[in-house]
């Protein structure tokens, strides 16, 4: 026995019952058959509304498209399967929409300022339906402004604007403002029914309580390290421009950084530095100030001597030193072999030596010192003069015999060392005479050696000339040899013992003055 088991006539919609869609996708109903093998489909809504969709008939289903889903497709759909002409049956299902597509939107002013009102707008684009509409205004955790649109008579997708309006602080820059949106609605699933923006507050402000903080302090010792560090409040961050008050009260323009920074403080970065902060943004500027004075102990920064460190007798001399320090120093000029002070000097005073002499010339010292110190520095005046106080010693005598041997020396003390010429004046004409050691010695006179000789004595400065007049007359007589050579031996002690003292003399006179000798003669054949 053959049992051929036949299907009843079925149908079936899926999805089943009921639908929730979003606007502006894709939405395909279907409807299925069974136990018909030539079904015949037919759609429509519950009201006979167009049907907003694109049908699709098959063999044993039938599908109906909207691409995209619109307001238009909020029904109840029904459909009718037909198989042969007596069976028939048909399903419905309910279509309901919302539209809930995108996050928030939140615009903020480019250009806002502190102080001054700002409006955020928050923008929820294409909500279907509005009248479930909630939204939050949130600073933070803060609620700034809650809204709804309950009393909304929506019939189509729309965006909904939220804007509030407050007066932001320095402090709400970087701060979130954020918009939630919630669209809860009854027995609808869909997901998400809550979208969040944020957005951080970007508020144009400053510059404002602009200061100067100084690192070790306002007044640093000389040598240390020094940091200044400009702070302010301002948004953009500006830019920062350090000058300083110079003391001819020009300004000098230092760097563009918020830190200014000394590695070895000195006494001239002392002054008044100015900090000037310039937002670009809100046009405006400010300025902060601080005074800054390096203290430490002296440091010589002149010493020299006009006109110059080398002189001639009878100029005008100042000796100058100045120093600087803080607290200011107390100064004293002096020469260095002098027995007591020459007075002391406050900075920059000048010690005057009127028509010097040889001796004023020496070592000069300059003594600077505060609280914090010494310092000490020494200059070198040198005073030139031509040669002085010359004394000629002709030794036996002027009056000599033939044969005897004539010794002239000098002596005299000069700046720079004098030099010595012996000439003698013979028929118009000058002959120059050899010396040793600066002295001069006419070996086995006779009596053409009579005559005039001049000793030129001179240096850089000025020269001295003396004349000598040497007369030679006959010769000794043997028997008489004896008595002469007695006297020149007397005369020579006698006479030397006083050359000797006046060398003495003039050779301690010399060393105060720091210069004195006696050159060599030029050298040159008679």
């Amino acid at each position: 026995i053959l049992l051929i088991v036949v299907k009843a006539f079925e149908m079936d919609i899926i999805p089943a019952n009921r639908i929730v869609a979003q606007i502006g996708e894709t939405l395909i109903l279907t409807c299925n058959t069974t136990g018909c093998a030539s079904p015949s489909f037919s759609w429509r809504t519950q009201m006979d509304n167009p049907l907003g969709g694109t049908v699709s008939n098959h063999r044993t289903y039938s599908t109906l498209t909207m691409n995209p889903v619109s307001v238009v497709n909020s029904h109840d759909y029904l459909c009718t399967v037909f198989c042969g002409e007596k069976e028939k049956k048909e399903k419905s299902i309910k279509v309901e929409l919302y539209s809930f597509p995108s996050d928030p939107i939140i615009e903020i002013s480019l250009s806002l300022v502190a102080g001054e009102p700002v409006t955020v707008v928050c923008k929820i684009p294409d909500v279907y339906p509005s009248d479930h509409l909630e939204v939050l205004l949130k600073k933070e955790e803060h609620v700034l402004h809650e809204e709804n649109f309950y009393e909304d008579e929506c019939t189509n997708t729309e965006t909904k604007i939220v804007t509030y309006s407050f007066n932001p602080t320095a402090e709400d820059i970087g701060k979130e403002i954020t918009c939630v949106a919630k669209l809860p609605i009854a027995n609808m699933d869909f997901e998400p029914k809550e979208r969040v923006t944020s957005l951080k507050l970007n508020a144009n402000f400053g510059p404002q309580n602009t200061i100067i903080t100084a690192s070790p302090g306002n007044s640093p010792m000389e040598g240390d390290p020094l940091k200044l560090t400009c702070m302010t409040e301002s948004n953009p961050p500006p830019q920062i421009v350090w000058r300083k008050h110079l003391a001819d009260e020009s300004i000098q323009h230092l760097i563009e950084n918020n830190v200014l920074s000394i590695p070895h403080a000195r006494f001239t970065d002392s002054g008044l530095y100015i900090c000037e902060v310039i937002n670009l943004v809100t046009n405006k500027t400010e300025k902060a100030t601080v005074d800054i004075v390096i203290q430490g102990a002296p440091n010589i920064a002149e010493l020299s001597i006009e006109p110059s460190t080398t002189v001639q007798e009878g100029e005008n001399v100042s000796v100058r030193c100045s120093a600087e320090s803080n607290p200011p120093p107390n100064i004293i000029l002096r020469r260095k072999s002098d027995s007591a002070d020459m007075g002391p000097y406050s900075e920059g005073r000048i010690l005057l030596l009127p028509s010097v002499t040889f001796l004023n010339g020496g070592d000069y010292e300059c003594v600077a010192e505060n609280k914090f110190g010494k310092s000490k520095s020494e200059i070198t005046l040198n005073v030139e003069f031509p040669p002085q106080n010359i004394t000629v010693l002709v030794y036996p005598s002027e009056n000599v015999k033939e044969g005897e041997n004539v010794t002239i020396t000098c002596s005299t003390y000069s700046n720079p060392p004098s030099q010595m010429v012996l000439k003698k004046v013979h028929q118009e004409k000058e002959i120059i005479l050899p010396s040793v050691n600066g002295t001069f010695i006419l070996y086995n006179v006779t009596k053409n050696d009579t005559g005039r000789y001049l000793l030129d004595v001179f240096n850089e400065v000025g020269n001295n000339i003396k004349v000598i007049e040497i007369a030679v007359v006959g010769r000794l007589e043997k028997p008489d040899q004896m008595i002469p050579l007695i006297i020149a031996f007397s005369c020579v002690t006698a006479i030397a013992v006083p050359v000797v003292a006046i060398l003495i003399y003039v050779s301690r006179k010399a060393k105060i003055n720091g210069s004195y000798s006696l050159v060599k003669a030029l050298r040159l054949k008679v």
